[in-house]
């Protein structure tokens, strides 16, 4: 396993591409440190999902700006100069840019490896529970999008896109839970997904008055 070292020169090297706050430097701590309870409790390599956890999103605010199209896509690039530049083991550079390759939610692309799995499945759960429905309104602010329209009913299916907060809610957040590739991942969401699932029930209630 590499030193601890290695990975803070990437951290430093990964924080300046993070502006927004639904995409932050905060965002990838909490899924570096989900990615390493699941690697080690599914036994992975802990090399590569240190580095793919935290170089996942370094395209994101690119994508959200209207630069390029596809965080994941551009962020494996930028990944594999970053690996290279800092001379991480040859070997492993290739499995870290596939799983930045598939990681993306609404891409669907398959995970081949387990550490691609992980990065999946860490970068999931930080859509669920309390922090996800946080970021989830954090980006509703950021889009000026409603919080919620009783008269804009949730799409069936998710196309990158809501309309309101609480339908993004609906349209994605409450899906992750059957996306999960790990037991780990999957038992960690249980909590999550109810927790969300208490949330709206509460939130449309006191959006109605009843409470």
């Amino acid at each position: 396993m590499l030193d601890d070292s290695v990975f803070e020169e990437i951290r430093k090297k990964s924080e300046t591409f993070f502006t927004h706050s639904h995409h932050s430097k905060s965002h990838v701590e909490r899924v570096y440190n989900l990615a390493i309870r699941i690697a080690k409790t599914e036994n992975a390599d802990l090399d590569i999902v240190k580095a793919s956890t935290l170089l996942h999103d370094v395209a994101r605010a690119m994508e959200d700006e209207g630069k390029i199209d596809d965080h994941a896509a551009e962020g494996a690039k930028m990944a594999r100069e970053i690996l290279e530049e800092i001379n991480f083991p040859k070997e492993k550079v290739e499995k870290v840019v596939h799983c930045i390759e598939v990681h993306r939610f609404r891409n669907g692309m398959e995970a081949e490896s387990l550490e691609a799995k992980i990065l999946q499945d860490a970068d999931r759960l930080d859509m669920v529970g309390a922090v996800g429905i946080a970021r989830v309104f954090a980006r509703g602010g950021w889009q000026n999008m409603p919080i919620h329209d009783p008269s804009i009913p949730p799409k069936q299916r998710y196309d990158g896109r809501s309309l309101t907060s609480v339908n993004h809610i609906y349209e994605k957040i409450l899906k992750v839970k059957n996306t999960l590739n790990t037991d780990t991942a999957k038992e960690i969401a249980e909590e999550r997904h109810r927790f969300v699932e208490e949330f709206l029930a509460r939130f449309l209630k006191e959006f109605k008055g009843e409470i």
